[in-house]
């Protein structure tokens, strides 16, 4: 369910990103890491605005009826540039604070803060770089790395969404 009101205008500041903005369906999603075993899931990711300058974001990813993974966020923007933060808290027990660059139509994020709640179980995520884009108005693409305290930075997660 989408928190976007049409009532609500569009700050300006979002309006380079305005092409994220609605409900994206994983039509391809695969994980991979060096420590588990390769896998399929369905992603469901949110993107909306309530008229601040900045994105909401909403993942929900699954392997058939169980939930998996769930990740709410914000993108906001530095005035005047192309600069862009994510500030995102994890089901699992990490918040992750990932800065980096947009154009019209992708943006890069690498963490340059991960918190990790004191009884969180082994391995320890270090380091997450994300790459989103746009192939075309209704396809998405990320592709999420990740290092953790035992393995280096490795390609973990790919998705091809579909504009619902």
């Amino acid at each position: 369910m989408s928190t976007t009101s049409t009532d609500v205008p569009m700050h300006d500041m979002i309006k380079p990103l305005s092409w994220l903005l609605g409900s994206w369906k994983s039509e391809e999603a695969t994980g991979v890491y060096p420590t588990i075993k390769t896998f399929q899931y369905d992603d469901l990711v949110e993107f909306s605005h309530v008229g601040q300058p900045m994105i909401n974001v909403s993942f929900i990813a699954k392997i058939g009826d169980m939930m998996k993974h769930r990740e709410s966020a914000f993108l906001r923007f530095q005035p005047n540039t192309s600069n862009i933060a994510y500030i995102a808290s994890h089901n699992f027990g990490i918040v992750e604070l990932s800065e980096g660059t947009y154009t019209e139509s992708s943006i890069h994020l690498e963490s340059h803060t991960i918190g990790r709640m004191s009884f969180g179980k082994e391995p320890q995520v270090t380091k997450i770089v994300r790459d989103i884009k746009l192939l075309n108005p209704d396809t998405l693409e990320q592709t999420v790395s990740m290092a953790t305290n035992k393995t280096p930075m490795t390609k973990h997660l790919y998705v091809k969404y579909t504009k619902q």
